[in-house]
């Protein structure tokens, strides 16, 4: 039974559908249907959000495997906290004029962080370590 992962896949959810949210009013307000029209903001809202998925989808996968292969939960809460902060600092840090806000720097480092923790449970549980 899946208890842990679920949380923070809902919790990732909501900020995915609110980075959507902000590209579908922006392109509604600009009228730009497809693709970014030149506009440098859409452009990097449309990036916000891209990079949400990715990294959400990654993170995630890996740790519905952990908890199914009944890694710790502590572990599993470890990966989906950094997630999840990840997932807050990073929009607001991933800016065009500024490759090196402060935010971009604890979104990706929280990012890479809770993959590698998820990775370590997989490995622990692949192994019998």
């Amino acid at each position: 039974m899946f208890e842990v992962t679920p949380f923070y896949a809902l919790v990732v959810a909501v900020i995915y559908l609110a980075l959507w949210f902000r590209i579908t009013a922006y392109r509604s307000a600009k009228a730009i249907s497809i693709g970014d029209g030149g506009d440098q903001m859409l452009l990097q809202r449309i990036r916000q959000h891209g990079n949400c998925f990715e990294w959400s989808t990654f993170i995630l996968i890996l740790m519905i495997l952990a908890e199914g292969m009944n890694a710790p939960s502590i572990y599993l809460h470890i990966s989906g906290v950094l997630l999840i902060i990840g997932r807050i600092a990073h929009p607001f840090g991933l800016k065009i004029d500024n490759a090196a806000h402060p935010l971009r720097y604890v979104g990706n480092g929280t990012n890479i962080l809770a993959a590698l923790s998820a990775m370590v449970c997989l490995v622990f549980n692949i192994f019998g370590l």
